[in-house]
């Protein structure tokens, strides 16, 4: 059974970079470790300002070392014989592909870009508690673009209605905008435990440089035949 610790650890998690350095996708902790396992990928470690590269071998010897010294921030798996930290960025050895020009549109990225702040009342609630609203209505012939779609609470979603907002006496409180970056990423950037991804997204190796190409946040595994088998 997974303690408390390695449970939460799990649902952290991992910033890949293809073979050419340039920050691709984020996948779970497993996704991440199969990876490692399947010799499909490196661990990039930022190591006062130098990155190390390391193998799962290396990470787990690594790790050992550095058991009695934890961070705060830092994410620990256990497993029978071994604790191995939860690498931050990973390296592919095998893939060149550049990552995609286009922030994923989903509920999740509209509610990240809200900032989970209903749009027509204000107020902050849970995913749970929100639902996504056309501000133009598709019965009018509205699209379910960035630009016309918004996150919303339940009770200001039932009073609009089919309706727009004008029509049902409600005002925006912000512009829906499409986002030049994920939401998502930016929110995880907030957090103290993935600052070592700001080199990757906001450094020389930036996700957005020259070409505006944006990382994808979807759940699948990448789109290459290695990584399928891994």
């Amino acid at each position: 059974m997974a303690t408390a610790g390695t449970s939460e650890a799990l649902r952290a998690s991992v910033l890949v970079l293809n073979r050419l350095y340039v920050a691709v996708h984020v996948v779970g902790v497993r996704r991440a470790f199969g990876l490692l396992l399947g010799e499909l990928a490196e661990v990039i470690h930022d190591e006062e300002g130098a990155f190390a590269n390391y193998t799962f071998d290396a990470w787990r010897e690594w790790s050992e070392i550095r058991a009695d010294a934890k961070s705060p921030h830092d994410d620990w798996i256990r497993a029978v014989n071994f604790e191995i930290q939860v690498p931050r960025v990973l390296r592919l050895l095998r893939y060149d592909r550049m990552p995609r020009r286009a922030v994923r549109l989903s509920r999740h990225a509209i509610l990240a870009r809200d900032g989970n702040r209903c749009q027509y009342c204000g107020r902050r609630f849970p995913d749970a508690q929100l639902s996504l609203d056309h501000v133009i209505p598709r019965s009018l012939g509205g699209m379910s673009t960035w630009e016309n779609m918004v996150c919303a609470c339940l009770k200001c979603n039932v009073r609009k209605g089919g309706r727009t907002p004008r029509e049902a006496r409600m005002k925006l409180i912000g512009k829906p905008f499409r986002p030049k970056r994920s939401p998502l990423m930016l929110m995880k950037l907030h957090n103290p435990k993935y600052q070592s991804w700001r080199i990757w997204i906001e450094g020389p190796h930036r996700m957005d440089a020259q070409d505006d190409a944006n990382v994808s946040l979807a759940s699948s595994a990448l789109d290459d035949e290695s990584l399928r088998s891994a």
